[in-house]
């Protein structure tokens, strides 16, 4: 299974604030709070107010099916996050003591970090952050809370509670032991990736070799329609094999997926259309049955459901969390059409099929006929599980790669969040400190956001879309490195197609050099500017950041001989500077056309040798240097974002007659309500 949603890039400063859709309120406060290396932010939902009665409440539904798989989530990060998380909440609000002191301070530094994270791991970089308090301080309140409420439901035996002694002895060492479950996600070569990564997608004692191995058996290469196999359970020894526990009602999960299943019924009887309430049915059925072909048969619904006004993505997706690119996290998002800034997504989707001939790559990897590729901006409405409280800026979905062959797929901008990034960057010093000349930062203010929502359409629409598999080559052939080249598949695809006079002819694009924006931004974030999210002295290890800097890296290189693109001084400093930007687009073709071979072919060494000599490792010098200069700016690195909160409106008589969006609820206030209101899982889901 690869993952295939689009995170926005570690890139500031000011942006041309253009919104192609609805307008958006000026006066709007973005910022909420600030910690660590994080920000949050609010989001405007604009177009709410003027959907009918039947969408706003068909919105509230799907908004609080949503948030109640918020628990499986931290689940599926780690086995003892629910435990973690309700203990802190449960400090946090039981304390009695001086909270003045750095303890106190540093306690909820770390507990809003565990609630952004949905874990003790960081939700970017992987390894786990440690608490800045003492285990002293930790313990002290642990013994301190009424009836060691958080251990409840543990039991050391039949009828006997866990105390809170043995409490935090399990707990300590996981939250403030480095060693200890010290990354989420490990990619590193050479080991046993399943049991040095810390999720919880696999049980106690089982191997690589084993995972491998039993999902090996039940593969039918010959398959022309392969069901996405482990993605909806947890792979546990059982005798002397194993077997799968699974996501679903009556199953592993259930609590949650009982309150999921009970919106979405909820929400069906307030659906659009026939096809609208086919897919809330094949979802549900799937919930109930944890059946992966009916799975399929759900996402074949939702792709050819392109009339609805209201969409959302409510599930078990993206593998992101899995070093094998086979356990898919919960997630949801739901959102409504821009009908306004739909228009450009739907020129380039039209387009689709003269984009595939035209692409750069060997033609037996292309598609010769492209089908259902359906494109629009949303708006979001709300974020849950694995898109909050970070989001993508951009989706295509199903992941399934003969179904996308077969009927196509469904592609999103979500411009809404795309603005409140932008909005909240202004006049931040970000580029004014790393942009080379005023000529770039020219070039950024005049076509930065436009060339950046371009470039996010072009990933989403076509680069995703884009290619097919050789016949008999398993989706799933690259392996830990799978969900890295598809990122850059995507990613060059949109950087070679965005300076193409194509997008000027189709009346996209508002300029012929407008792409050098885009281009420019890409090789500063991908060969420096992202190095701000990393910690000094670490390897790059998520994705979309291995991605973005094996593209840069490569062409660089790739590019020494002509001087494509350097490394500047001045005062000291360093920077990215673009000297022939069509030798640029030609490196982008080149690398695009190797890397949709390797996907093409499942060739996982090749993958493996792109990813190991340009994705992972880092300038030291470099990286310190930027770390030095970021620091000075007072920015934050990642940014997330509180929900809005929807309110029924009803009469005297009970009846719905309005549905009310609200932005002030603040971050920690959301976090505690929605552990209160929408946490249905046991502690220890063992």
């Amino acid at each position: 299974m690869t993952g295939l949603s689009l995170m926005l890039s570690s890139c500031g400063g000011d942006k041309t604030t253009q919104q192609a859709g609805q307008t958006v309120n000026d006066d709007f406060v973005y910022e909420v709070d600030e910690f660590a290396d994080l920000q949050i932010l609010r989001y405007q939902v604009p177009g709410f107010e003027s959907l009918s009665l039947g969408q706003k409440e068909m919105i509230y539904y799907l908004s609080q099916a949503a948030i109640e798989g918020r628990d499986i989530l931290f689940d599926q990060n780690n086995k003892y996050n629910l435990a973690i998380r309700r203990t802190l909440e449960a400090i946090y609000e039981n304390y009695k003591g001086d909270k003045s002191t750095n303890d106190y301070k540093e306690f909820e530094v770390y507990l809003k970090r565990v609630w952004f994270s949905n874990g003790i791991h960081h939700h970017y970089g992987e390894e786990k952050f440690l608490p800045g308090f003492s285990k002293e301080f930790f313990a002290e309140q642990v013994r301190a809370l009424p009836d060691s409420i958080i251990l409840r439901d543990y039991w050391m035996s039949e009828g006997e509670y866990m105390s809170a002694d043995n409490f935090i002895q399990m707990i300590t060492p996981v939250m403030f032991d480095p060693n200890v479950m010290s990354k989420k996600v490990n990619q590193a070569s050479g080991v046993d990736l399943i049991q040095t990564s810390a999720n919880n997608y696999y049980g106690d004692g089982v191997s690589q070799k084993e995972v491998e191995a039993f999902y090996a058996k039940m593969k039918n290469p010959n398959d022309s329609q392969p069901i996405m196999y482990g993605m909806n359970s947890r792979l546990v020894k059982s005798g002397n094999g194993l077997k799968e526990e699974v996501w679903k009602i009556g199953g592993l999960y259930s609590p949650a997926i009982e309150r999921i299943v009970g919106w979405l019924e909820k929400a069906k009887a307030a659906a659009e259309n026939d096809a609208q309430k086919k897919v809330i049915d094949k979802l549900v059925s799937f919930y109930k049955t944890g059946d992966l072909k009916t799975f399929d048969e759900y996402s074949i619904s939702w792709v050819q459901d392109s009339l609805s006004r209201i969409d959302f993505v409510n599930g078990f997706i993206e593998s992101y969390g899995d070093p094998l690119g086979m356990k898919a996290s919960w997630e949801s998002i739901v959102n409504f059409k821009d009908l306004e800034a739909t228009k450009r997504t739907e020129i380039i989707s039209s387009n689709a099929q003269w984009f595939e001939d035209n692409s750069p790559v060997d033609p037996k990897y292309r598609k010769e006929e492209v089908k259902g590729v359906t494109a629009k901006v949303i708006t979001a409405a709300q974020l849950g599980g694995d898109c909050y409280p970070a989001t993508p800026i951009g989706v295509n979905l199903p992941n399934s790669n003969w179904i996308r062959k077969d009927y196509g797929s469904k592609s999103v901008t979500i411009e809404n969040i795309m603005q409140a990034y932008d909005r909240a960057a202004e006049h931040g010093g970000f580029n004014e400190e790393f942009v080379w000349s005023q000529a770039e930062l020219n070039l950024l203010h005049n076509y930065g956001f436009i060339t950046d929502v371009l470039h996010t359409d072009l990933h989403e629409i076509l680069g995703h879309g884009s290619g097919q598999l050789m016949p008999g080559v398993d989706p799933d052939a690259l392996k830990e490195n799978g969900s890295t080249i598809e990122e850059s598949r995507a990613d060059l695809f949109g950087l070679y197609y965005i300076a193409d006079p194509k997008l000027l002819e189709l009346g996209i694009i508002p300029d012929a050099d407008a792409y050098k924006a885009e281009y420019y931004r890409f090789m500063m974030n991908g060969l420096m500017t992202q190095l701000t999210r990393i910690e000094a002295g670490k390897d790059v290890e998520e994705a979309h950041m291995r991605n973005r800097q094996l593209i840069a890296r490569w062409v660089y290189e790739k590019g020494k001989a002509d001087n494509v693109v350097e490394f500047k001084q001045r005062d000291g400093k360093t920077f990215v500077v673009i000297n022939d930007y069509a030798k640029l687009r030609s490196l982008f073709g080149q690398l695009l056309a190797e890397i949709q071979r390797i996907k093409s072919e499942g060739d996982y060494e090749g993958g493996k040798k792109l990813v190991e000599d340009y994705a992972v490792k880092v300038d030291q010098n470099l990286h310190n240097e930027v770390l030095e200069r970021y620091a000075k700016l007072n920015l934050k690195p990642y940014k997330g974002f509180v929900n809005p909160v929807y309110e029924l409106v009803t009469d005297k008589d009970g009846k719905i007659t309005d549905v009310k969006v609200s932005y002030d609820e603040g971050y920690a206030e959301q976090m505690m309500r929605y552990s209160k209101q929408h946490s249905w899982l046991p502690t220890y889901n063992w």
